[in-house]
C-alpha cells in the first residue's frame, strides 16, 4: 500500500452516467435499498477519461485514512443514469460482497440479517487485499491479521512438490457447495463451505490426486448454486467461506503437493444481474454497457421479447432482439468494449496473484469465440466471435506474463486446433481442452446418437451386442492432443439428459446390490481405467472414488449429498483402493504421463481392445475388455505392432482387493512373438503389462 497511512480511492466505470457518488451503509445491515434510507455518508465522484469516475481525497478529507474503511463500512455507487433515474449499483471490482444467503430484497427495505442476503445484490465491502486473517475460524469481521508475506511464508513442502506439466496432473473436480453431508440450516439442507473442503484434504492426499479443480468460487447468484452465474469476479462467494478461507485452502493444498485450479465464467453473467451488470448506468438497451447489443430496439419491430433468453421476472422485458445469444444461460458480454475485457482480465490476474492459484478452467470458451448469434433471428455474429477471440488471447497472454507456468484449461467443443496453440502462433494460448467426446464414447448415458460408441451404456444392456470400439479407439488417439479426459464431470453426473453417476450408468440404473453391484463395479473400474490410462490429462468428479450413486443435478444437489467417510469405510472401500493404486501407477510411470499412445487392437464383437503407452525405454501394454465374462483361458492378440519381448503384469483391475475375482496373469511373465501375445483378460476389466 506504500505508506503508513494510505488514503482510499473509489473508482467506477459509468460512461453514460450524469452523476456518480459513493454512498456508505451500515456493515452490520449490509443492504441499501432503492430509497437510499440506509445511507450514512456520501462522497462525490469526478468523471475522468473513458467514463471512469473517481473520488478525490482533496475534496473529501475523510478518504485520507484507508484504515477507517477497511472492514468497517459497506458501500455502493449511487448513479444518476443517462435518462435521469437514480440507481444503486455494486462495485463490480469489489473484493467482498455482504451476505451468504439467498434473499434478494429487490430494492425494498431489508430488516433481516446479513447472513440472509444474497451477496450478488447486496453492498460491497472495503477489504485490504494485502492482509490475510490469521485464524481460519475467526468470524467476520476479522481482527487478527497477517501480512501476505507472513501468511504465505510456509506455503510449500520441498518433499511434496507441485506438478509442473499438464501431463502430470490427476485432477479432482470439486464442488465446495456439495460438501458438508448432513448439514442443515433452518430445517433445509445447507451448502458446504471451504472448511469442509479443508477437512477433505487428508482424504484427497490418501487418494493420491495432485490437482483440485474448484467449481466457481467468485461471487455468484443465490444460495444453493453451482456458481456459474457470476456477478462479481474478484469477490469470493461468502456462502462458501469468503476470500481468506480460499487462501487458507490454497496454502493447505500447496503444503500437501496439490495444485489448485479454479473455474471462471466469462460467457455470461449472473442470470438476474440487477444491481450488478444489468443496465448499470442507462435504461436503454443499446447503452447497456456490459452486454453486447446490436443497433437499437427499433431495429426489431416484429420481435416478441417474451421468449427472451435473459429475463428478470421483476422488470418488464421490452425489445431484447438486439442482444447476443451464445448457447449459455445469459446474453453475451460486450466483448468489443475494452473495459469489459479489462474486468475479466483483471479478475483473472487478481485471483492468480492474490490467491496463489495454479491455474484456471475457463467455462464454455466455445460460447465466447464461436457460438454468438443475434437473439432476434439467430443470424451469425462474426464480430462477436472475433472480439471473443481477442478477449481469450489477451486473457491467456496476461496470465502467462504473471505466472508463466500457470495451467490454463478451456472447456471448448469446437475442435479448433488453435485453442491449444500459443498466442504467438495464432492460437488462443490454452494448455489443454476438455474433451467431452471422450466421455460420450466411453460412457454415453446421454442422448448422443449412434455416431458415439457409448461403451458403458451399451454394455449395461447385458445383451452381448458388439461395441463400437473403433470409435473409442479414435477417442483414445485424440486424447494425445492436449486433452482433458474424464469418465465423469459435474455436467454429466445427472445434469445432462439421461446422465447419471458412473456406478449407476454401468448397470442402467438397476438397484445396486448382489451380482448387479459386482457388475457395476467391474464396469466402473473399466471406465475409470480408460481415462486414467489415456494420453490425455485425467480428471474425475468428486465421489467417484467411493461410489457416489445419487444424481448430481444443479438444482437438487443439496438434497443428494453423500457421505464420503461412510462410503469409504463401507461399500466404497474397495473402489477407493482401486482408484488409489491406479492413480499411484499413473503418477509413477513416465509412459502414462507422456502423450504417446498407440491403439494396437480392437475387436468389437469380442469387446476387447489393446493400446500401448510409451516413453523412452518404458513401455506398457493395456488389454481391456467390456465382455460380460472374463477370458480366463487367455485371449490371443494377433497383429500387435510390438517387439518380441517379455512382459510382466503390473496392474489388474480384477484383483480381489478391488472386489474382483482375480482373473489375471499370475504366472510371472508373458512373451510376445511375431506380434502375438496371449493374455488372461478380466471381464469387464483391464490388465497392464510392463515390458521387461
Amino acid at each position: 500500500m506504500g505508506s503508513a497511512e494510505p488514503e482510499i480511492r473509489f473508482s467506477v466505470w459509468a460512461p453514460n452516467a450524469r452523476k456518480v457518488e459513493v454512498v456508505l451503509g451500515d456493515l452490520s445491515h449490509g443492504y441499501i435499498s432503492d430509497s437510499g434510507a440506509e445511507v450514512t455518508a456520501t462522497f462525490a465522484m469526478v468523471e475522468g477519461s473513458d467514463g471512469i469516475w473517481n473520488t478525490d481525497a482533496s475534496l473529501s478529507p475523510a478518504l485520507r485514512r484507508f484504515s477507517d474503511f477497511d472492514h468497517r463500512h459497506s458501500y455502493m455507487f449511487r448513479i444518476e443514469k443517462r435518462e435521469g433515474a437514480t440507481a444503486y449499483r455494486t462495485d463490480l471490482y469489489s473484493r467482498c460482497q455482504v451476505g451468504s444467503g439467498r434473499v434478494d430484497p429487490l430494492g425494498a427495505t431489508f430488516s433481516g440479517s446479513t447472513t440472509e442476503l444474497d451477496g450478488s445484490v447486496s453492498c460491497s465491502v472495503v477489504v485490504d487485499a494485502e492482509r490475510v486473517m490469521r485464524d481460519f475460524d475467526e468470524p467476520f469481521p476479522q481482527s487478527n491479521w497477517l501480512s501476505e508475506e507472513e501468511f504465505w511464508q510456509h506455503e510449500f513442502d520441498p518433499q511434496r512438490p507441485l506438478p509442473t506439466r499438464a501431463e502430470d496432473l490427476v485432477i479432482y473436480e470439486l464442488h465446495v457447495g456439495g460438501l458438508g453431508f448432513g448439514r442443515t440450516l433452518n430445517g433445509e439442507n445447507a451448502p458446504g463451505t471451504l472448511a469442509d473442503a479443508l477437512a477433505l484434504l487428508d482424504h484427497l492426499v490418501t487418494l493420491g490426486i495432485n490437482a483440485v479443480e474448484l467449481m466457481p468460487m467468485s461471487e455468484f447468484e443465490g444460495w444453493a448454486s453451482w456458481g456459474y452465474g457470476t456477478s462479481h469476479y474478484m469477490a469470493i462467494e461468502f456462502a462458501g467461506g469468503g476470500r481468506d478461507h480460499l487462501k487458507h485452502f490454497v496454502r493447505a493444498c500447496h503444503q500437501r503437493g496439490i495444485a489448485v485450479l479454479l473455474d471462471v465464467v466469462y460467457n455470461h453473467y449472473h442470470h438476474h444481474a440487477e444491481r450488478a451488470e444489468w443496465m448499470y448506468d442507462a435504461d436503454t438497451h443499446e447503452n447497456n454497457i456490459y452486454y453486447w447489443y446490436e443497433g437499437s430496439p427499433t431495429d426489431y419491430p416484429s420481435y416478441e421479447a417474451a421468449a427472451s433468453n435473459w429475463s428478470d421476472p421483476n422488470r418488464p422485458t421490452p425489445q431484447h432482439g438486439g442482444y447476443v445469444d451464445n448457447v449459455s444461460t445469459g446474453y453475451a458480454p460486450r466483448y468489443w468494449d475494452e473495459n469489459v475485457r479489462k474486468m475479466f482480465i483483471s479478475s483473472g490476474a487478481a485471483l492468480l496473484t492474490e490467491f496463489h492459484l495454479d491455474g484456471f478452467r475457463l467455462d464454455q470458451t466455445t460460447s465466447i469465440h464461436a457460438y454468438n448469434v443475434l437473439h432476434a433471428d439467430g443470424r451469425a455474429m462474426p464480430a462477436a466471435n472475433s472480439f471473443g477471440i481477442k478477449l481469450l488471447r489477451e486473457w491467456t497472454r496476461t496470465m502467462r506474463l504473471l505466472k508463466p507456468n500457470a495451467f490454463l484449461i478451456a472447456e471448448d467443443h469446437s475442435n479448433w486446433p488453435a485453442v491449444s496453440l500459443p498466442v504467438d502462433f495464432g492460437g488462443l494460448g490454452f494448455d489443454a481442452v476438455w474433451y467431452a467426446d471422450f466421455y460420450h464414447h466411453l460412457i454415453g448415458d446421454t442422448d448422443k446418437g449412434s455416431d458415439y460408441a457409448k461403451l458403458l451404456y451399451v454394455a449395461a444392456r447385458a445383451d452381448g451386442q458388439p461395441l463400437a470400439l473403433d470409435y473409442f479407439a479414435g477417442a483414445l488417439r485424440a486424447s494425445r492432443d492436449k486433452r482433458i479426459v474424464y469418465h465423469e464431470s459435474h455436467d454429466e453426473a445427472g445434469n445432462a439428459k439421461y446422465s447419471t453417476r458412473t456406478l449407476c450408468a454401468a448397470v442402467n440404473d438397476a438397484p445396486l446390490f448382489g451380482a448387479t453391484r459386482a457388475y457395476a463395479e467391474h464396469r466402473t473400474r473399466f471406465a475409470a481405467g480408460m481415462s486414467l490410462l489415456a494420453a490425455g490429462t485425467p480428471m474425475f468428479f468428486m465421489g467417484e472414488e467411493v461410489g457416489f450413486e445419487k444424481k448430481y443435478k444443479y438444482d437438487t444437489f443439496l438434497d443428494n449429498k453423500e457421505d464420503f467417510a461412510a462410503l469409504r469405510a463401507g461399500p466404497g472401500a474397495k473402489l477407493f483402493y482401486f482408484y488409489q493404486d491406479l492413480i499411484r501407477l499413473r503418477r509413477s510411470s513416465s509412459a502414462l504421463r507422456s502423450r504417446e499412445l498407440d491403439v494396437l487392437y480392437t475387436h468389437s464383437s469380442n469387446r476387447v481392445l489393446a493400446f500401448r503407452r510409451k516413453s523412452g525405454s518404458e513401455e506398457l501394454l493395456i488389454f481391456a475388455s467390456l465382455n460380460d465374462t472374463p477370458y480366463g483361458s487367455g485371449y490371443v492378440f494377433n497383429g500387435l505392432e510390438v517387439a518380441d519381448a517379455s512382459w510382466k503384469e503390473v496392474f489388474n483391475s480384477d484383483a480381489s482387493v478391488y472386489g474382483g475375482a482375480n482373473f489375471g496373469n499370475r504366472s510371472g511373465t508373458l512373451n510376445s512373438r511375431n506380434g502375438t501375445l496371449s493374455a488372461i483378460v478380466p471381464g469387464p476389466g483391464f490388465v497392464v503389462f510392463l515390458r521387461l
